[in-house]
């Protein structure tokens, strides 16, 4: 009698990826551990260094200062394609940001964590996922959350229903955040991910903080964020290259 399939496993050295198969015949795709480790280390370095060269500049921040100091929690929001160097916006005591269960999820999970910030795990599609509720708990103690509201797969620039539940549920205001460049590389990505060129202009936009309403539709909410998140890329990107506009960071 012979006894049931072996596991197999085979790894890619170019993905970074191995691929397990089990003994019910199904394959499994995860990301290796030298993979895990190389992709946040070399993210960092070129985060900073990429950073160290930009002359970036704040528009509207005074808001999230204010909020500082006034213990103020709010909601942190930006486009997935902004979040190369969204590591440098926030002004606050702590923060919690939502990443997806992805891939891709963990790589920046780990990259972020260089940068000392923390995540919750999950989907921002999900209104009641266990992901929100830590996060729900992050502001209760004493911090503030972060979503990219079109994130993980889009579709690009459309926000989804996470970031909406939560602000109703904690009634604080969403603020949000939106990153330009003089000179950038747009990424052929579902999202067209934004890359400053070295030596570029940089500009972080920070909108008027939002406060979504217990009886207002979701809907009409979700269009909000989007249109305030819309007009705060359109400033950045039309005075990314203007040093009179903003502060120097």
């Amino acid at each position: 009698m012979s006894g049931p399939p072996a596991r197999t496993s085979r790894t890619s050295r170019t993905t970074g990826t191995s691929r397990t198969t089990g003994t019910s015949g199904t394959t499994r795709t995860a990301l290796s551990p030298w993979y895990l480790n190389l992709v946040p280390y070399a993210a960092e370095a070129l985060i900073r260094g990429l950073r160290a060269t930009l002359r970036l500049r704040a528009h509207g921040r005074e808001t999230v200062e204010a909020f500082a100091r006034d213990g103020q929690r709010y909601i942190h929001v930006f486009w997935h394609a902004h979040l190369l160097l969204m590591v440098y916006s926030y002004v606050g005591p702590d923060i919690l940001f939502l990443v997806s269960k992805s891939k891709d999820g963990e790589l920046i999970t780990r990259t972020v964590a260089r940068f000392g910030y923390t995540m919750a795990r999950g989907s921002s599609s999900a209104g009641g996922s266990a992901a929100l509720r830590e996060m729900i708990r992050a502001v209760r103690e004493g911090k503030d959350i972060g979503f990219t509201p079109d994130g993980p797969r889009g579709p690009a620039r459309r926000t989804q229903p996470g970031t909406v539940a939560a602000a109703r549920a904690l009634g604080i205001p969403i603020v949000p955040i939106a990153f330009g460049a003089s000179r950038a590389w747009k990424l052929r990505t579902w999202d067209r991910f934004v890359v400053p060129k070295p030596f570029a202009r940089g500009l972080l936009v920070y909108g008027a903080p939002l406060t979504i309403g217990p009886d207002e539709d979701a809907g009409a909410a979700a269009a909000r964020v989007t249109a305030a998140l819309e007009d705060a890329a359109a400033f950045a990107e039309r005075h990314a290259g203007d040093p009179a506009v903003g502060k120097p960071l």
